[in-house]
C-alpha cells in the first residue's frame, strides 16, 4: 500500500504565498515522476507542475515564474512553492506520483487533495 498525503493549503490573499507538501509513504521501492495537478470548481483537473526523477521541471504556462516544484528524495516528499497567488489559482491541488513497490510495475498514485483559496 502506498499513500500520498498533501498539506499546506489554506486561504490566502491575492499576491500572497503558500507552500504545499506531499509525502509518500508505504511500500515504496522507487519514485519516478512527482507532479501537482489542480481542479477548480466546474473545471477539469489540469497539470500544474512536474518533476521527473532526473530533476528537470515543467510547468503550466500560467504558473511559470510564480510556482516552483521541488522534491526531497530522502523524505519521499514533493513541494510546490506558490508565490504571487491570484484568485484564478483557487482550486483543490492534488499530488500525483509514479511509484514502484519493487515488483516491476510503476503505478500512478494520487493524494486526496488540499484546498487553496485565493481571495481578499
Amino acid at each position: 500500500q502506498v499513500q500520498l498525503v498533501e498539506s499546506g493549503g489554506g486561504l490566502v490573499q491575492p499576491g500572497g504565498s503558500l507552500r504545499l507538501s506531499c509525502a509518500a509513504s508505504g511500500s515504496i521501492f522507487s519514485i519516478y515522476a512527482m507532479n501537482w495537478y489542480r481542479q477548480a470548481p466546474g473545471k477539469q483537473r489540469e497539470f500544474v507542475a512536474g518533476m521527473p526523477s532526473g530533476g528537470s521541471t515543467n510547468y503550466l504556462d500560467s504558473v511559470k515564474g510564480r510556482f516552483t516544484i521541488s522534491r526531497d528524495n530522502a523524505k519521499n516528499t514533493v513541494y510546490l512553492q506558490m508565490n504571487s497567488l491570484k484568485p484564478e489559482d483557487t482550486a483543490v491541488y492534488y499530488c500525483n506520483a509514479g511509484i514502484s513497490s519493487g515488483y516491476g510495475a510503476v503505478i500512478s498514485y494520487w493524494g486526496r487533495g488540499t484546498q487553496v483559496t485565493v481571495s481578499s
